[in-house]
């Protein structure tokens, strides 16, 4: 039965139950279950399992040990608090209401789960300056508090502990740790030994008919170098002992929380009576609200004293810069470098090579580069690693070795772009685009600064769906340089760009120098004309990549024959779109058009218009050589001077 007397009556019903809790903390603890429960009834469908079975942890980190001032939600030093299961809201509004932070009053809870209410029931980065991180797909927010955790450590090499020294708490669900990315993840927080990473594990009650999990998470976990320790996720001396633990460990901490069937079902007895309360009361008795306002601004002293500590340190200015995202003054000047040198030459292994040589100038230039790699042999290869070791480790090692691990690698540099002080560049192969996707997903969507470089690989073409998938992602920018040149240019773009993931597609075999103007970026733009025609236009040949070489073979072939096309290279279509309509109209031109690329047709449409012609992988074609793949579908000088011909010949039916 609904409760008539209405969400005040309801209010004090919670007030007596809360005010009859035999301890301080369980109090507390309630108090987060008070208001989940409220919440829950302003958005129906909502879940309650974080806040019911966490409120123990949540209230005992959040009063004894997390590091932090509810006055200033960006203060640098604070610990960071990730909620990685997608419906933990009810359970981080609840405290960062409770604790005080601004923004979420009693009238803004009143709100939660409505449109434009600013608290959507999944929280969302940007929503609040207190959410961390969005969610993204089960176990992508654990690979962010992982790449959290090691941005603390490479800062902390930097500046010192006097200006960076705090902690990362996730909490995460089953459904995180039964996800590919937590393995790769864990596994890579064990190797670098990141002490100061702690994981809170609810594990789901063994409830009647249900078979118990046959994956051993601890055990997994202390066999990835993690430290293990199992509580009762109701004991609250239990549970300040393992998280104590935690803060001495050597290593990263797992802390597993056991919880009894239905053991606090009397919570959710309000959402089984249908209660649908438009305007609950988040009242709660004095003396409880006040523990709560006193754990908001326990901080405030640590945060007063790292503040003097900042006005003091010699390193101040540069803390400062990159804290905020910016890049060195000279930033321009390092571009400059880096284009000259690679425009006098390029060695023999193409992309891979000359994307080496770039990093090698940009990161003496941009010491909070930090590069993550899945392929040992080419693009990072020669440049110091990061040890795994010491805080104070030389700084001179700046690239992390992930191994196979592509997917971890790409959720570790979310957490190092959302941390702030690194500009992540991950490499990897062309055949990883799949994997990594959800993480450019979750790094588009956050609007943060990440850049992927990927190998397309000669002996091994990969799908022709890869390039069409990633350029519909929304916010991502997907560069396909033509020469060492347009790399440098797109290199320069996607660091700069400091509201969303940027991706280069590079080529092997060598791409030829194709420019030698290093003046203006014309990358800049997402496509102009590399070489106009020899008269009128005939034809526009537009290229992207290593198939811009080709064309402009096949632009030298038709001029033999009196045949005047231009060669367009579009080496990022999401720049091009942002070009006005007459620029673009200009630089495609109204002859007939013909794209050519090494992958499918999909989106071409746009750019070739209804008369065009695509010339690229138009079946299948999941394996083989990729030279052997070219000369298949047609992507060789000498057939595109054919295809032209064909299309230009009088006789000729419509492409």
């Amino acid at each position: 039965m609904p409760n008539a007397a209405g969400p005040i009556a309801e209010s004090r019903h919670l007030a007596v139950r809360l005010a009859r809790a035999p301890t301080a903390e369980r109090r507390m603890a309630d108090a987060i279950r008070a208001h989940a429960t409220d919440m829950a009834a302003l958005a129906p469908g909502t879940r309650l399992g974080p806040a019911i079975s966490g409120a123990e942890v949540a209230s005992a980190l959040w009063t004894r040990f997390l590091k932090f001032d509810a006055a200033d939600p960006h203060w640098p030093d604070r610990d960071r608090f990730v909620l990685c299961p997608a419906d933990g809201g009810p359970l981080l509004y609840a405290l960062l209401h409770l604790t005080g932070y601004a923004g979420l009053g009693a009238e803004n809870l009143c709100r939660f789960g409505q449109d434009h209410s600013g608290l959507p029931i999944q929280p969302q980065f940007g929503a609040h300056a207190a959410i961390e991180t969005s969610a993204g797909a089960p176990g992508e927010a654990f690979g962010v508090a992982v790449g959290l955790a090691l941005a603390e450590r490479l800062l902390a090499a930097r500046f010192g502990k006097s200006l960076v020294d705090h902690r990362t708490w996730a909490v995460v669900s089953d459904d995180d740790l039964a996800a590919g990315v937590c393995q790769e993840a864990a596994s890579l927080a064990g190797m670098l030994r990141l002490e100061k990473l702690t994981l809170l594990w609810h594990e789901a009650p063994e409830a009647e008919g249900v078979e118990p999990s046959a994956d051993d998470v601890p055990r997994r976990f202390a066999a990835s170098g993690w430290t293990v320790r199992r509580v009762a996720g109701d004991d609250p001396a239990e549970i300040v002992s393992a998280l104590s633990m935690a803060v001495r460990s050597k290593k990263p901490s797992l802390i597993a929380c056991r919880h009894a069937p239905a053991q606090d079902a009397v919570w959710t007895d309000g959402e089984a009576r249908g209660l649908r309360w438009p305007h609950p009361a988040f009242d709660l008795p004095e003396p409880i609200a006040a523990m709560w306002a006193k754990a908001g601004a326990r901080g405030a002293t640590a945060r007063r004293g790292w503040l003097k500590r900042l006005a003091r340190h010699q390193h101040r200015a540069e803390f400062e810069r990159v804290t905020a995202g910016r890049l060195p003054d000279d930033f321009h000047e390092t571009v400059t470098r880096m284009k000259q040198a690679l425009t006098r030459g390029h060695a023999s292994d193409g992309g891979a090579s000359v994307t080496r040589q770039a990093l090698d100038i940009l990161s003496e230039a941009v010491p909070e580069l930090v590069g993550a790699t899945t392929d040992t042999t080419s693009v990072m290869v020669g440049l110091d690693s990061i040890a795994p070791t010491s805080m104070a480790a030389s700084m001179s090692g700046r690239v992390l070795r992930c191994g196979a691990r592509a997917h971890g690698m790409a959720a570790l540099a979310n957490g190092l772009a959302l941390h702030g002080g690194s500009v992540p560049f991950g490499a990897g192969l062309m055949r990883a685009a799949d994997a990594i996707r959800p993480a450019l997903r979750l790094a588009a969507a956050m609007h943060q600064r990440v850049v992927h470089s990927l190998l397309q690989e000669p002996h091994a073409a990969p799908p022709p769906d890869h390039l069409a998938a990633l350029r519909a992602m929304p916010n991502l920018h997907v560069f396909r340089p033509a020469d060492p040149l347009e790399l440098a240019e797109s290199m320069e773009l996607a660091i700069r760009r400091a509201d969303g993931p940027s991706v280069l597609v590079l080529s092997l075999p060598a791409p030829p120098g194709l420019r030698a103007d290093g003046g203006e970026n014309r990358c800049a733009r997402g496509g102009y004309v590399l070489a106009e025609a020899d008269g009128p236009r005939q034809a526009t040949l537009i290229a992207t990549g290593a198939e811009v070489a080709c064309a402009m073979e096949a632009r030298a072939t038709l001029a033999a024959e009196d045949i005047a096309v231009a060669v367009v290279s579009l080496p990022c279509w999401e720049l091009f779109c942002h070009q006005d309509e007459a620029y673009r109209a200009a630089t495609l031109g109204g002859a007939p058009r013909f794209g050519i690329e090494s992958g499918c047709a999909f989106g071409w449409d746009r750019w070739l218009g209804p008369e065009g012609q695509f010339i690229g992988v138009t079946g299948p074609s999941l394996a083989g050589n990729l030279g052997d793949i070219h000369r298949q579908f047609g992507l060789t000088p000498d057939a595109i001077a054919a295809a032209v011909k064909r299309r230009l010949a009088p006789s000729a039916p419509p492409a």
